[in-house]
């Protein structure tokens, strides 16, 4: 089971940002930035392009509300989004607040504490028009 099918399950705590029946978005653990958040289809899914096309828009539209939210909750040039999918073997959208390209790099990271961590969550979640 990957660690986002424990997130899903309740297995593993994560700072949850937004969520509907088919879609879940959490701040990443280990952030590029500030905000750096994960959008993920509740069903397994390992590639994205394994998605129905039904799926993928639909993950689509939930990223770009989620993006909409994070962009007035985190000041920034623009929101990143990238899929790489290769750490974890479950279909995934990062979204990344964005100052510089250094920000979109995966060599880049913050450090946040979990109270942070949560503040941030809850800001963001604020901001999300659902």
């Amino acid at each position: 089971m990957s660690i986002f099918a424990k997130i899903i399950a309740g297995e593993v705590p994560a700072y949850k940002v937004a969520e509907n029946e088919q879609h879940l978005a959490f701040l990443d653990i280990n952030p590029n930035a500030k905000g750096h958040t994960l959008c993920i289809p509740k069903k397994k899914t390992d590639k994205l392009f394994d998605l129905s096309q039904e799926e993928y828009y639909a993950l689509m539209e939930f990223s770009r509300k989620v993006a909409l939210g994070l962009e007035k909750a985190v000041p920034c040039k623009r929101i990143g989004m990238t899929v790489i999918g290769l750490e974890v073997p479950h279909a995934h959208v990062h979204l990344i607040p964005l100052q510089t390209m250094a920000d979109a790099t995966f060599g880049k990271k913050e450090s946040l504490t979990p109270e942070e961590m949560q503040s941030l969550a809850t800001s963001i979640a604020a901001k999300i028009d659902h």
